[in-house]
């Protein structure tokens, strides 16, 4: 079984307690305005990666925590992420974040969701930003599945950070929920970085 992926970080700390895994997956539906990932929207666009080799990547590191799961919209491949998931915790004690942006009570009965330990759903809504640190927007909430990660996120409520990271696929990208003004400024860092790549510095 394989997954659709747009981008992969090995050492993420923006986006859930300690050192985690984040994985992007590729393909949305819901082109909300002013989302931070539009270039993991398109469906067929991305690298489609076993889920044997994509497990292995994760559990290997032994400084991470736990894997943080967004897209692009992760509910669009969900064989794919259950058998993932489902490998992911027989094989190590992994904690387990996803965000989507459909509501918990559409896919409440959604096998993926035995394995998860925190679920952040709804969809992003510019106008609702309220600059908090795992949610984009206040309609968003975060459910805890499992006791692990009770009392560690403070609902995702404390103020947000961002870390700039280099993806398994070799771009520099901004990890975190950013603000206006952080993808504004990521995009000349980004652009420097490119460039000097092209450019063998």
């Amino acid at each position: 079984m394989k997954l659709r992926v747009y981008q992969r970080v090995q050492n993420v700390h923006t986006l859930g307690p300690g050192v985690r895994y984040g994985l992007w997956v590729q393909g949305c539906l819901k082109r909300c305005k002013g989302c931070i990932s539009p270039e993991a929207q398109p469906l067929y666009a991305g690298r489609l990666i076993d889920v044997k080799e994509l497990t292995d990547e994760i559990i290997n590191p032994p400084q991470i925590e736990g894997i943080t799961v967004s897209g692009g919209e992760p509910l669009l491949q969900p064989e794919a992420l259950c058998e993932l998931l489902s490998s992911i915790k027989k094989q190590r004690d992994l904690g387990v974040l996803i965000y989507t942006g459909l509501y918990y009570e559409e896919i409440v009965k959604q096998p993926f969701l035995q394995w998860c330990d925190v679920l952040i759903d709804g969809e992003y809504e510019a106008g609702l930003d309220d600059g908090k640190s795992l949610r984009g927007s206040a309609n968003q909430r975060v459910f805890y599945l499992t006791e692990r990660y009770k009392g560690k996120l403070n609902d995702g409520l404390d103020r947000r950070n961002t870390e700039f990271s280099i993806t398994q696929e070799h771009r520099l990208v901004l990890v975190g929920v950013p603000t206006a003004d952080d993808i504004e400024m990521s995009k000349d860092i980004r652009k420097f970085f490119h460039e000097g790549k092209k450019d063998g510095l």
